[in-house]
């Protein structure tokens, strides 16, 4: 599969450029690449992990993220994203398709090239320090391939870019895939800190709250409702359970926090984080950055830097449609998306605040959106805003624990699946549960991590063991992309007038997977072949 193999070595060069930044993030010069001369010593290791971080990821989160993520989920509406809020992606789309599906290989890719230069290097690099570079690899090679199982299914497993140089490399099936991310996300829970050994940098914490997720997805491929694979249940459980109890991390008392560079940045991991994206607050070299604000902010007003090009882009008018008859869930919903006369003083500080006019009807996305520079103590530039893209969310873990306690039950009132689960309600000021079921647990998740680019990965999870229930779920979501709100004048508190001209869209079971990119399938034919089971036996020992 040369189109895979080719962009190992694309990123090989491209990934190890240097930084301005003081921190972990600084690259080896290009000329310090291989094993003979790099990786040598502990430092060297550290530094050559560093990209796994933040460039190889690029890809993924200037555009893929919200497409995939959701777009598909039902919680975007967007002018350039509207193939996926209505399941008519074309193989032929290179802007989104292409670029997010070579995303995952080059972070597979480079993991696998990392890995093989610290296993190959000589020097004085210990035995724990190695093992801990591995186990980044290994991690964010787990981590690429969450993302291509579940958004193309069948994929092929690429674990020696050297070795499977060939353009015959087969489909593996969903259930290799699974199990080849336990393999590695076990391991890197072995082998990484329980303490970061910088700031954002992987713990075990981090690998155990990952196993819990896909523990949990697991538990239901092939199953039928109310008989989830109980093994994995209780895993998904055990891990939880362990990060929870054992890692020290909390929540974050206020929600709004989560979302300000101040409290996300790559020199300060928050307290709830256990996977973020670092980023770079610079434009160069690129890639390092974190363009997720230039496309989203809806007035340059607010970057400052040149960009801000959201006004077409917005919370969907199902998610819109949520929070107007959730009135009490407003703490989180200033922070995800903004409704005419919201007021944020944090954007624009030197002018007063931006006051989201009511001309504009429509609800602009407020998450990852953290203003100009002057706002972000002089960090950031053009499509370079100074904030870290999560990946996994103490709180997203609370949860899991509880659907995991829930298992196959219809419901349960116990009581330990209920504090997790009203822990994350109450931080939002939302009254606790006495009883939880499974759809509560869903939509609180939504809710929760909106346009962080989780909501299609449930939806997913739900599909493989309720496909009836998850299809149905998609087919009643307002996907408009013709909706106005407006503030009514002299309302206080606010109240909005809300109109949509309403539009569903069903997945189905063609469509509930994405297509591979016409031109992979060129290049790859073997794409086309039904898939076939992982030959474990073939993993280096």
């Amino acid at each position: 599969m040369k189109p895979i193999v080719k962009y190992s070595f694309i990123l090989a060069a491209t990934a190890l450029l240097g930084s301005c930044q003081k921190n972990f993030l600084n690259r080896p010069p290009i000329s310090q690449l291989t094993s003979d001369n790099f990786y040598t010593t502990d430092a060297e290791v550290v530094a050559g992990t560093a990209p796994l971080y933040n460039i190889v990821w690029f890809d993924y989160n200037d555009k893929a993220l919200l497409a995939f993520g959701a777009a598909k989920g039902g919680d975007l509406n967007s002018n350039d994203r509207t193939a996926y809020i209505q399941f008519d992606v074309s193989a032929t789309d290179q802007s989104t398709l292409l670029t997010g599906y070579k995303a995952f290989y080059k972070i597979i890719a480079q993991s696998n090239t990392t890995m093989m230069n610290i296993q190959k290097a000589s020097g004085s690099a210990t035995t724990a320090m190695k093992n801990m570079g591995i186990a980044e690899c290994r991690f964010m090679r787990a981590a690429g391939y969450f993302y291509l199982v579940s958004n193309w299914g069948a994929v092929p497993i690429v674990y020696d870019n050297a070795a499977q140089l060939s353009d015959n490399i087969p489909r593996n099936t969903i259930e290799s895939v699974w199990q080849f991310i336990i393999l590695d996300l076990r391991w890197a829970a072995a082998n990484l800190p329980a303490t970061a050994y910088q700031q954002g940098r992987l713990t075990r914490w981090s690998a155990e709250g990952m196993l819990a997720k896909i523990y949990l997805t697991r538990s239901g491929l092939g199953k039928a409702e109310g008989s989830r694979s109980q093994s994995d249940l209780d895993s998904a459980k055990y891990y939880a359970s362990d990060v929870i109890n054992n890692s020290g991390l909390t929540l974050m008392p206020n929600y709004a926090d989560l979302f300000t560079s101040a409290q996300n940045n790559n020199t300060h991991n928050n307290q709830e984080n256990l996977f973020a994206l670092q980023w770079d607050p610079v434009s160069s070299p690129w890639g390092v950055n974190n363009s997720f604000q230039a496309y989203m902010a809806f007035d340059p007003k607010i970057t400052q830097t040149g960009d801000g090009w959201g006004a077409a882009q917005g919370g969907s008018a199902d998610l819109v449609s949520y929070y107007l008859a959730n009135p009490a869930d407003s703490i989180r919903r200033k922070s995800t998306i903004m409704f005419p006369g919201d007021v944020y003083p944090l954007l624009d500080q030197k002018d007063g605040g931006i006051t989201v006019p009511n001309s504009s009807n429509y609800a602009y996305v407020k998450k990852y959106v953290v203003g100009s520079p002057a706002d972000n103590g002089g960090k950031g530039a053009f499509m370079a805003a100074y904030i870290n893209t999560y990946m996994l969310r103490l709180a997203e873990v609370y949860l899991i624990y509880a659907e995991s306690i829930m298992g196959n039950s219809n419901s349960t009132s116990d009581g330990t699946a209920l504090q997790y689960f009203n822990a994350v309600r109450t931080r939002a000021g939302l009254p606790p549960k006495a009883s939880i079921n499974f759809l509560d647990i869903f939509l609180e998740k939504r809710v929760e991590t909106a346009l962080e680019g989780n909501a299609w990965y449930d939806v997913l999870r739900w599909y493989y063991f309720a496909p009836a229930k998850a299809k149905a779920y998609v087919a009643g979501q307002d996907r408009s992309t013709n909706y106005t709100i407006s503030l009514v004048a002299n309302s206080s508190p606010h109240q909005y007038t809300f109109t949509s001209v309403t539009q569903h869209f069903a997945v189905t079971d063609q469509t509930i997977y994405l297509p591979f990119p016409e031109s992979e399938m060129v290049m790859a034919p073997s794409l086309g072949n039904a898939p076939v089971p992982f030959d474990f036996s073939k993993l280096p020992k």
